[in-house]
Parts: structure tokens; C-alpha cells; sequence
């Protein structure tokens, strides 16, 4: 494995990814993405990608390199940010990870509990249950039994509310009882790492994240959407279960206006920001930032040009 990272962590609209590329600047160093939806190709705008032409010259890695029908998981995610990281390591070039997925975070720091294997059978039953009733129907089962991970899974996620039953169902323990188990104050941390948080207030990044939707979708979500369908993309798609996507395609479905689908984006990417920001306050050793402008830039790229690993060295 790799050296040291700095890791930036926070809701949508926080402003990460301009921390994230202000710090490579001033260190030489490069850009692991830690997205579960920036991972697919073609969906740009919706995940809210910095593009190539906006990056500064910052090698980014971990974006676009699947196709929306392939099966990322955290799992994966952490083996291919390893061999990022290793590589990184080895050039002696800092590595800044950033990025809204907390259990993509966990996964690379933390690593992940030893899941039961996938039951097909278990699984068609669900897929069932959702189509006559819904993907809601199954996320309020994962409510009644774990409401934790319900509250932690959006109710649009066939696949990770699936998997969360699975493991109750195989296991007869709840998956947020799994999680504290491999408690991450016991767990061995896998990188000497700074954690760095931006959480706006409420009243000031929900605002934001409105804006922004309405900025994607003047930069032609809608038309993304429509080719992403075009190719075959579409739901149950894990990809396509995305907060922006699947409203959109339920709309290009006949289902509901192009009015309730943008309802729908902003209310579910201001539930999400929610979801992103409790996933960390547990942890007191976040250092956590109001606003992108206030994050020390130069204590941080102190600690990425230091060689030793002090003790104070840590994760959330």
C-alpha cells in the first residue's frame, strides 16, 4: 500500500473538489476520486464531475472507468484505489482523496466485514416485490428491521438496500450491527491519513445544492439522460438508481412531470447531503471546516511532505 493521503470528505455542493485540486497544486499531487457515480462513463453532468478541461492539469483517477451496466462496489472500489495509491506512493507523489461515498471512504481506510455470499434466490424475490410495488416497498422492509442503514441508503438503491437484507437474512444480524462490530476505533487504520470535512450549514448549502441541480439540468441532464437510455442504460441499473437519473427517467418514462422530477432531484440531493454529513459527525477525529475557503491548506500539505507517520495520524 501507499503512503499518507490527505482524504476530503462532505456533502454535495460543499465545494471538495476545488480543496482537493487547490491542495495538488501546492504539493505536485494528484486526484483519487472516491464517487460511486463518478466511476461511469457518459454520466457527466448528474454526478457532478470536474471535467478534464476544468481539472488544472491534475492527474484524477478513478473517474470513467466503467461502463453505467458494470457492478462497482466498495469493495472493488478500495482494490483499484490501492493500486492508485501504491502507484502514487511509488512515484513519491501525494495522494489527495476526495469524495462523497462514505462507505467508498470506510472501504480504502477501514476495509470492509466479510459479507455472505450473494443468494440469487433471495434476491429475484425482492427484485419481484419492487416491480409489482415498488423499490419503496422494500426500502420500508429495510426500515422495520434496520433503520439505520435505511436511513443511509436511498430509497431508489434496489442493490444496496437488497444487499442490507441479504445480510440479515443470511446472517441473522443486522448490517449496522455487522458495521459496528468492525468497529473503525478498533479497526487497523490501512493509511496514515488526514480526514478533512466541509459541511456548510444547512441554510446556506441547501440553497446550493437547488442551484446546482438547476444548473445541471441547463447544462443538459435531461439529454444525458435521454442517450444514457438510448445505449441501453436504464433502470433497474444500479448506476441508473442515481439521485437526478432515476426521476429523470421516470419522467421519460410517462411517469411523472419534468416539474415533480426536479422536485424530486433537489429534495432527494438535499436528503443525501444529510445522510453524507451524519456518516462522519460519529468520529471526533474529523477535522471539520464550515466552508471550502476556511480548510488549512498549508497544515495539510505540511503533513503530506512530512516522511515520518506521527501518532497523531488517523481516519474517521
Amino acid at each position: 500500500m501507499g503512503g499518507r493521503i490527505v482524504v476530503i470528505v462532505g456533502p454535495t455542493a460543499a465545494g471538495k473538489s476545488a480543496v482537493a485540486m487547490a491542495l495538488a497544486e501546492r504539493v505536485g499531487g494528484e486526484v483519487v476520486s472516491a464517487d460511486s457515480q463518478q466511476v461511469y462513463t457518459g454520466m457527466d453532468i448528474g454526478t457532478g464531475k470536474v471535467m478534464p478541461a476544468d481539472r488544472r492539469g491534475i492527474p484524477h483517477h478513478l473517474i470513467d472507468i466503467v461502463a453505467p451496466d458494470d457492478d462497482m462496489t466498495a469493495a472493488r472500489f478500495a482494490a483499484l484505489a490501492d493500486a492508485v495509491l501504491a502507484d502514487l506512493a511509488g512515484r513519491r507523489v501525494p495522494a489527495i482523496v476526495c469524495g462523497g461515498t462514505g462507505l467508498y471512504i470506510r472501504a480504502l481506510l477501514l476495509g470492509l466485514f466479510e459479507g455472505p455470499p450473494a443468494d440469487p434466490d433471495f434476491r429475484a424475490g425482492l427484485a419481484e416485490v419492487a416491480a409489482r410495488d415498488g423499490t419503496h416497498a422494500v426500502w420500508e422492509r429495510l426500515a422495520a428491521v434496520d433503520a439505520p442503514a435505511a436511513a443511509r441508503i436511498a430509497d431508489t438503491d434496489l442493490i444496496r438496500i437488497t444487499r442490507a437484507l441479504e445480510v440479515l437474512e443470511k446472517t441473522g444480524i443486522t448490517l449496522t450491527e455487522h458495521h459496528r462490530r468492525h468497529d473503525h476505533r478498533r479497526a487497523p487504520l490501512r493509511y496514515p491519513c488526514r480526514v478533512v470535512a466541509i459541511a456548510p450549514p444547512a441554510e446556506e448549502l441547501y440553497p446550493r445544492i437547488d442551484a446546482r441541480v438547476e444548473d445541471m439540468l441547463a447544462r443538459g441532464l435531461l439529454d444525458e439522460v435521454r442517450s444514457l437510455r438510448a445505449r441501453g442504460f436504464c433502470p433497474p441499473l444500479r448506476s441508473q438508481a442515481a439521485i437526478g437519473y432515476a426521476a429523470l427517467h421516470r419522467h421519460l418514462d410517462g411517469a411523472i412531470s419534468l416539474g415533480e422530477a426536479v422536485r424530486l432531484i433537489k429534495r432527494n440531493s438535499r436528503r443525501y447531503a444529510r445522510r453524507q454529513v451524519s456518516w462522519y459527525r460519529r468520529d471526533n477525529s474529523v477535522l471539520w471546516h464550515r466552508e471550502a475557503t476556511t480548510v488549512d491548506l498549508a497544515s495539510l500539505e505540511r503533513y503530506l511532505r512530512e516522511t515520518d507517520h506521527d501518532p497523531g495520524d488517523h481516519a474517521h
